[in-house]
């Protein structure tokens, strides 16, 4: 636990106020390798997310090279189904290039409100797994395309869809440029009450 000082005055506030600030969606990566170990760190701190009931409703699975490799062509052949053969290859290349892949499930409910609970876990499981491989230089991208509701990746990753659904595919590795944001002032989203 950080000490008690005044509001924002810790380093250990300034320390993380600078890594959510800092953290990026990354599309281009270097081709050096993520410690499985560090990506498993990821995982354990991602089930400490708040979970209402403490229904733990995520699953993640780690791709190794073989279903990085069938993934990737997966989303060639859905890419190419959707819009044209050049951009399936493109988006193929590209896939080849990320070198660590991570899925996050969540688990159905018939109860909607229960649903919709547990999918905001899952985000949050998600923004854990991001800032920690960010603290640690790793970049990451958290992906939501096509592939994540295809049957065919269900299947190639032995994923029950009955049971559970994707909420986010993340890519991750070491980043060869991270790209500069900007966002909205706060007084432009913020309404106060009394």
């Amino acid at each position: 636990m950080a000490e008690h000082l005044p509001d924002g005055e810790s380093r250990n506030l300034r320390i993380l106020a600078e890594r959510m600030r800092s953290r990026r969606t990354t599309n281009m990566f270097l081709k050096q390798e993520v410690s499985r170990q560090l990506v498993l760190d990821a995982i354990e701190l991602a089930r400490w997310a708040p979970n209402h009931h403490l229904t733990e409703p995520w699953h993640f699975y780690v791709l190794g090279k073989e279903k990085k490799a069938a993934s990737a062509e997966l989303i060639r052949t859905i890419v190419t189904e959707n819009k044209t053969a050049e951009i399936g290859e493109h988006k193929f290349k590209s896939a080849m290039a990320v070198p660590g892949w991570l899925v996050v499930t969540c688990r159905k409910s018939d109860d909607e409100l229960r649903g919709r609970e547990d999918y905001a876990s899952c985000c949050c499981a998600i923004q854990n797994i991001l800032l920690y491989l960010s603290e640690a230089g790793v970049a990451s991208k958290w992906t939501t395309g096509l592939i994540t509701r295809d049957s065919r990746f269900f299947e190639l990753l032995g994923i029950d869809d009955n049971e559970e659904y994707v909420v986010g595919l993340i890519w991750y590795g070491y980043p060869k440029i991270l790209p500069t944001q900007s966002r909205k002032e706060v007084g432009e989203m913020l309404t106060e009450t009394d």
